[in-house]
């Protein structure tokens, strides 16, 4: 099964990932990926799309399914470090993934957030991720 970022919604003050189910009429529905209960988030709560977070690099801007993809590589068969990890240990994973991470904006707390993310796709998703061109031909459809 493809994993759809766009679908997936980090939501500020909740721990873990949620899939966006549909809209509801005071907010948006969604269904957390561990638990598979459901909230209705109101309009006013800060959701995140997976799909629309980058980190940014020395080049620009790294779309986050590709920064899964290079941590993927760069851990090979190895379980990923924990969130709570010591910074020396998250700074090594992202210097072997993604050297050229900016280090001026790229900060050792999103690190943790990246790759407490990444174990979450991991274990109740896949690093399998629809394209754009599939995401826009299935709303085209």
């Amino acid at each position: 099964m493809q994993t759809d970022l766009a679908r997936i919604l980090s939501v500020s003050g909740q721990h873990g990932l949620y899939q966006y189910i549909a809209q509801a009429r005071t907010g948006a529905i969604a269904e957390s990926l561990e638990t598979k209960q459901r909230k209705v988030f109101s309009a006013s709560s800060r959701i995140s799309s997976l799909a629309d977070i980058a980190i940014y690099t020395s080049e620009g801007e790294l779309k986050l399914d590709q920064v899964f993809l290079a941590i993927k590589d760069a851990l090979g068969d190895a379980e990923a470090p924990s969130p709570k990890a010591a910074d020396k240990e998250l700074i090594a994973l992202f210097k072997k993934a993604i050297p050229n991470y900016d280090e001026d904006r790229f900060y050792v707390s999103h690190m943790r957030k990246v790759v407490d993310w990444y174990s979450q796709i991991v274990k109740y998703a896949s690093l399998d991720f629809v394209k754009e061109e599939e995401q826009s031909d299935a709303k085209e459809a």
